[in-house]
């Protein structure tokens, strides 16, 4: 018999944090992040990382385990989330995945098989070698004409997809959006709850914005500025992360402090869009509108369709 594993999903700023620890609370879950920069330290702001106070006593596992120059993918993500899900199993409790980064919550959910395109290196940082040499729009064209599927839902910027997806291609002569669809087809090890959250699009923008301005005001840039004084790279995977990337140009003289802040804030609002397009794209699951309703009565929709009699998410 499959063990529960239930999915919050959503694009950021929905109010994924809140509403997942109400319903850790109800169902005596604990929380596995899959976000790819709330893993490292130091980077707090920037990530919108959830802080003890709002833990509010709910365990949270991949928060805060990495430095900054450290590696995180969607193999190591699996790799990690699948240990501490049986780690909640092990108490009784379920375990509740939580993020916005659907690649990595799909190699989860459909265990899918890296160990075979993930130890030669040598074709990675070949394409690497190019980004540095030509710029990110040089392999992200090369991404388009080879996959124009997987290309529509990844951002230029986005250099740890795009390569990754030109090494699978190279190593393998598959493409990715073939490679997701055909995961799909597999059958989860799990009893997977998969669950959307949402809003309408103005009510998030005004969200991002509002978040991206408290972010200011809470202290973002001397995070960056710290993170670069202690010897951290700009060009590092998480330094390119949204939040961090925008104020390079600042602190080098090179933009306003008005422009980096409403790249960030642009930069946010079109990574939300993506999001949605991507989940669009994999779940047929519950999909919650947290535009007018409140997180209570979301949260007991989630309960009631934990426990339903539903068919499969996936």
């Amino acid at each position: 018999m499959k063990k529960p594993l239930v999915i919050i999903a959503g694009p950021t700023a929905c109010g994924k944090t809140d509403t997942s620890i109400m319903l850790a609370k109800k169902i005596n879950g604990e929380i596995i992040s899959a976000d790819s920069m709330q893993v490292y330290k130091f980077m707090d702001i920037g990530t919108a990382k959830v802080t003890p106070q709002e833990m509010d006593g709910v365990k949270h596992y991949l928060i805060d385990e990495l430095m900054p120059d450290e590696e995180f993918n969607a193999m190591i993500f699996q790799q990690k989330a699948k240990k501490y899900i049986e780690e909640i199993y092990s108490k009784g409790k379920i375990p509740i995945i939580v993020g916005g980064t659907g690649f990595y919550i799909n190699a989860l959910v459909y265990d899918n098989d890296f160990m075979s395109t993930d130890n030669d290196l040598s074709i990675r940082n070949k394409l690497m070698e190019e980004v540095e040499t030509n710029g990110e729009e040089f392999v992200y064209e090369k991404l388009k004409a080879i996959d124009p599927e997987y290309a529509s839902i990844v951002h230029h910027n986005n250099v740890k997809r795009v390569v990754r997806a030109l090494e699978y291609y190279f190593q393998t002569g598959e493409k990715m959006s073939q490679h997701n669809s055909e995961a799909k087809q597999r059958k989860s090890p799990y009893d997977v709850s998969f669950v959307v959250l949402n809003m309408e699009r103005e009510k998030l923008y005004e969200r991002i914005n509002l978040r991206v301005d408290i972010m200011i005001k809470n202290g973002l840039l001397d995070e960056v500025k710290q993170l670069l004084d202690m010897g951290y790279s700009p060009n590092l995977v998480s330094m390119q992360g949204l939040g961090y990337k925008e104020f390079v140009p600042y602190f080098n003289g090179e933009a306003t402090l008005e422009a980096a802040i409403e790249e960030l804030k642009q930069g946010t609002r079109h990574f939300a869009k993506r999001q949605l397009t991507w989940f669009r794209r994999q779940s047929k699951g519950l999909w919650i509108d947290l535009t007018s309703k409140d997180k209570t009565t979301a949260v007991q929709e989630i309960v009631d369709y934990i426990n339903s009699d539903k068919e499969s998410d996936l």
